[in-house]
This record gives C-alpha cells, structure tokens and sequence, in this order.
C-alpha cells in the first residue's frame, strides 16, 4: 500500500507514520502545501490519502474538488483539528471517503486510515450522530446557513479568516479575482452581513478558520 500523508506540521506526519504499523509492503510519501499535494498524487497515484484540511496555499476543500475531479475513485480521509460537523459534512460532499479529527485516539484513526484505504469509508464516531442531525430540514435547523454552504464557500472563508488577499484566493482556488469578488458578495448577502471584515469575523468565529 502507498499511503499520502499531508500536512503541514512535521511532528504530525511523524506522528502518524509512527502510528502505522511497520510493514514491508507499505509505502509512505509525505506533502506539507497544497501544491505538493497535487503534484505527489498525480506523479504517485498512491492508494489513499490522509488530508489536513487546512494546507497552506489551496486548502483541504479545494484539493477534494481537484483530486476528485481528476481521480473520481481517490480515497481520501481528511485527517483535521475541525471537530465541527460542517466541515465534515462538506469534505463527504466534496468527495472525501472519511473524516476523522486529530483529537481522536489513536486506534480510531488507524482504524479509520485501514479503512478508507481498503475502499471503504469511516466518520469518527462523535462525529456521527452530529451529522445525522444535518439531514433534517434546513427550515428546522437553528444552524443552517453554514451546512448550506458549498465546499468553495467555506475554503473562501477560511483563506479570509487567514488574512487571504482576493488575489491570493485567486490563485489558491485556481478561478479569477472578478470570480472570487462576485463570490464574495453572494456569501455576504446570503450570511445576511455587508461587508467583507464581518465575513472574516464569522469565519474566526465558526471555527472555519483558526
């Protein structure tokens, strides 16, 4: 098996690599950027994927979309400090066979890895009656508007909530900056807010952004 494992903190890939147990047959490559990300998948094709979703440059959300929409069958486990079930919810969408946080015991997240890897799929198990609950109609959730967000809305929030420049956005989610502008202007009207520092400010303050 070969086995990505992205991040960008070094004591957590070792951490991980640690947890693996040692094996002939198993292959580990690592990628701390976005951009490495991409380049080792397409050059690798490794079987899985274990996925920070918060990746300098093009972040987790936007690699979901980008290796989905070049590998279709990629397995991917998002491996995130985001305990919020909105994130979850949108790295499933976005193509993600998994999700677990990094405050999960340690024999969660192999059983996790062990699991998307083999094919299959695996949500932490707090995470999952919390994401039962996002099936309910939108009219009866007091949290709506953020689960009804798309994958590109929430990775524009998070680069905001990180001091992102329009034209950094542009450049991180691979489309224009009058494209990243007119986004822009639909998530505040659809947050119900008028301007961009109260985007970032719920951004900080959801926890889409550290």
């Amino acid at each position: 098996m070969k086995l990505l494992i992205a991040d960008d903190h070094p004591v957590v890939r070792s951490g991980l690599r640690r947890l693996l147990p040692p094996a002939p047959e198993t292959e580990i490559v690592e990628a701390a950027t976005g951009t490495e990300v991409l380049a080792l998948y397409r050059r690798e094709r490794p079987d899985a994927v274990v996925l920070d979703i918060n990746l300098p440059g093009v972040g987790g959300l936007e690699l979901l979309r980008r290796l989905t929409a070049d590998d279709p069958e990629v397995r991917i486990l998002v491996f995130s400090m985001h305990a919020e079930p909105v994130y979850a919810l949108q790295a499933l969408r976005a193509g993600a066979r998994g999700y677990v946080t990094k405050t999960a015991p340690p024999e969660e997240i192999l059983e996790a890895i062990r699991r998307v890897a083999d094919g299959g799929s695996y949500i932490e198990s707090g995470l999952a009656q919390e994401l039962a609950l996002q099936a309910v109609p939108e009219r009866q959730r007091a949290d709506a508007p953020l689960p009804s967000l798309s994958a590109r809305d929430l990775e524009l929030l998070r680069l905001l909530g990180q001091g992102s420049s329009l034209t950094e956005m542009a450049t991180a989610t691979g489309v224009s900056y009058k494209t990243i502008a007119n986004s822009l202007s639909l998530l505040k009207s659809r947050l119900g807010v008028s301007s961009t520092p109260e985007l970032v400010r719920l951004a900080i303050k959801t926890g889409i952004s550290p």
